[in-house]
């Protein structure tokens, strides 16, 4: 294990690897996530806590959620010691990964909302959504323990996701280019479908069957995606 010197405990550096939703949060804007997590206030240690969750997305990402600590901890470029004071446990650092994606996610959503018309973003936002759940589905199940504490973190994720989901499906729906009767928890179970089916088969694979689903979705009786 590496042995944390005096310079380790506090050194700025730079940011760390990128995950693959986007660059870790400056700030989580939901309450429900954002109660989860504690960041430090001093720019210095905010820097190596940032640089931990970003190296811990890459290294869980791809080494699964027993990946080891040490890993992460050299590819943020810190010592032991700095990652155990941020996160003591490595439960602690899987929900600060999971939290971040999703707060990550969920500003995605927002964007493609604003720089979007709606029924192309809720289409790219379920492409997000599709790529989400099947590069961090071993995160998840790490933390469906079924203890409280980790039943909480699960339902704070979902309940983000579903909101953003509905915002962009109510969107789509007013502009009349995604049927009117669609429920958000139905359009959430057969996108999740989607990613489950083609965990194995690829990114071409779910995009064709998310583009059937979205033809499918379409108002009746008229073409829903060019």
């Amino acid at each position: 294990m590496t042995v944390a010197t005096g310079e380790d405990m506090d050194h700025p550096h730079g940011s760390g690897p990128g995950s693959p939703i986007g660059a870790v949060p400056a700030e989580i804007h939901r309450p429900g996530l954002g109660a989860l997590l504690r960041p430090p206030h001093r720019a210095d240690a905010r820097r190596n806590y940032e640089a931990l969750l970003a190296a811990a997305a890459a290294v869980f990402g791809a080494d699964g959620p027993q990946a080891s600590l040490d890993k992460i901890a050299r590819t943020a470029g810190v010592g032991n010691a700095t990652l155990y004071r941020h996160f003591p446990t490595r439960r602690d650092l899987l929900v600060g990964v999971c939290v971040e994606e999703v707060e990550a996610l969920c500003a995605q959503g927002e964007q493609l909302a604003v720089d979007q018309a709606p029924g192309p973003a809720l289409l790219g936002w379920l492409h997000a959504f599709i790529e989400h759940v099947t590069s961090r589905k071993g995160l998840a199940e790490a933390l469906m323990t079924g203890r409280s504490e980790d039943s909480a973190v699960i339902a704070a994720c979902q309940g983000a996701i579903g909101e953003t989901a509905a915002a962009l499906l109510a969107a789509a729906q007013r502009a009349g280019t995604v049927r009117d009767d669609l429920e958000v928890a139905d359009l959430l179970a057969l996108v999740n479908a989607i990613a489950l089916t083609t965990e194995s088969t690829g990114a071409q694979h779910a995009d064709r069957l998310l583009r059937l689903l979205y033809q499918g979705i379409g108002p009746r009786g008229a073409q829903a995606l060019s």
